[in-house]
């Protein structure tokens, strides 16, 4: 019995309890006695029944100055990127050549490597189709590669965003 209770406590955060009883009580739409109950409930009961796992935490320190220039350049690149999978869209030419390529990705940390790769996988133009951890290596589409000069610009914005991963997350340890 003890054990089950100590599953329950480690299973339950108030925070995100409230959180999904806010959420419950918006969609509703009207603020009751009766929302607020259950989106309470419902709150308690998923957060039970469906338990998130615990985020995987190293000891990194984040350099929010850093962090906040990355996310100022990746909207900017996005709206540029944007534009030019729109061109490529829309232009009067033939499907540029793609191309699937394997590049490397050494952060250290697994939760960074998934930053990475949800950072890159937003952006128009290409994305990560496979991740092999145990060698810290990306594979990935590259919409437009019509030349090497495309390959290798690709393959730099790889290593660059690498490197602004690197800086942000793991360079204070």
């Amino acid at each position: 019995m003890n054990h089950l209770l100590t599953g329950i406590r480690n299973r339950f955060r108030g925070a995100f309890v409230l959180w999904l009883a806010f959420m419950w009580v918006l969609m509703q739409g009207d603020l009751t006695w009766g929302n607020v109950a259950a989106g309470l409930a419902l709150g308690v009961l998923i957060v039970l029944v469906l338990p998130l796992p615990n985020i995987p935490r190293s000891g990194n320190k984040i350099h929010w100055g850093k962090l906040l220039l990355f996310v100022l350049q990746w909207f900017a690149d996005l709206i540029v990127a944007s534009a030019k999978v729109s061109w490529l869209a829309l232009r009067p030419a033939a499907p540029p050549k793609n191309a699937i390529l394997r590049v490397p990705m050494r952060v250290s940390d697994d939760l960074v490597l998934y930053l990475a790769t949800c950072a890159y996988n937003l952006q128009p133009g290409g994305s990560v189709t496979d991740i092999d951890i145990a060698n810290r290596e990306w594979t990935i589409h590259v919409l437009h590669a019509d030349n090497q000069t495309d390959i290798d610009r690709e393959i730099a914005n790889v290593a660059k965003l690498e490197r602004q991963m690197i800086d942000i997350f793991e360079s204070r340890r």
